[in-house]
């Protein structure tokens, strides 16, 4: 397991099966698997290992990392995962989110966003030009989708695609910030708010939690379905439970 920040600078963040049941003992709803490196460096998610963390939690295990053909994600489910998670094999090949649909259900497919603020030229990248803003100071921008981990612009909207990926198939969309990931600065209530607003199946956002209150921010302020977060759990500053009752004291509905 390892954690980033930005999707560099990685560092080791302890072994996935023990942290897999640790966050499952502890009462965490879901467990999200990324293989990171699986699409750039051209090879599949590792079988054995999502096995291994299968056998140890009894909560809903989304696996994805180099899905790129049905046979990669039914390889996944049947290692014993809950959900497919596809990101770079969905803009390359945007009709395999339907076909994952009608083969294994819509509830089994999540499309992964890796969106960074791009303040360049844009570029129809597909699917229409993009949804232009403006930050605080007044420069205009726009939320670009990267793959490959984070390492390739693709010039695709954020938003016009996660509404997209809806119409093909995806049952969720795991919206990762990149501009955010690993900062603790707080999750993209900008881009998280626009995604939600422009579909109607469940989001996750991801990127930037810090402490639990950013995760009630984050509800908050953008009606999103599920925060997820990595650093504030890998390293023990917050567990699972303490931040569900943390959640529970600022209004947010959550199992205990």
């Amino acid at each position: 397991m390892v954690k980033g920040t930005r999707f560099v600078e990685i560092r080791d963040a302890g072994d996935p099966v023990a942290l897999a049941k640790r966050y499952s003992d502890e009462g965490a709803d879901e467990l999200v698997f990324l293989d990171i490196t699986a699409s750039d460096e051209r090879r599949k998610t590792i079988r054995e290992l999502v096995r291994g963390v299968a056998s140890v939690i009894d909560i809903p295990f989304t696996v994805g990392g180099g899905v790129s053909t049905m046979e990669d994600a039914r390889n996944i489910l049947l290692s014993g995962a809950d959900k497919v998670g596809i990101n770079t094999g969905a803009i390359n090949n945007p009709p395999i989110i339907t076909e994952m649909m009608g083969l294994f259900g819509r509830q089994c497919v999540v499309v992964a966003i890796d969106a960074k603020r791009n303040y360049g030229e844009p570029a129809d990248g597909g699917g229409g030009p993009p949804v232009m803003l403006e930050d605080d100071s007044g420069r205009r921008f726009w939320f670009e989708v990267h793959t490959y981990g984070g390492k390739k612009g693709t010039g695709v909207d954020a938003i016009r695609w996660a509404r997209r990926a809806q119409g093909l198939g995806a049952g969720e969309i795991l919206l990762t910030s990149m501009d955010r990931d690993g900062t603790k600065d707080g999750y993209d209530h900008e881009l998280t708010r626009r995604v939600v607003d422009a579909v109607s199946i469940p989001v996750i956002a991801s990127g930037g939690c810090g402490h639990p209150g950013d995760m009630a921010d984050v509800f908050g302020a953008t009606g999103v379905d599920a925060a997820l977060a990595a650093s504030i759990f890998h390293y023990q500053e917050y567990g699972v439970s303490g931040v569900k009752r943390i959640l529970r004291d600022r209004g947010v509905p959550v199992r205990l």
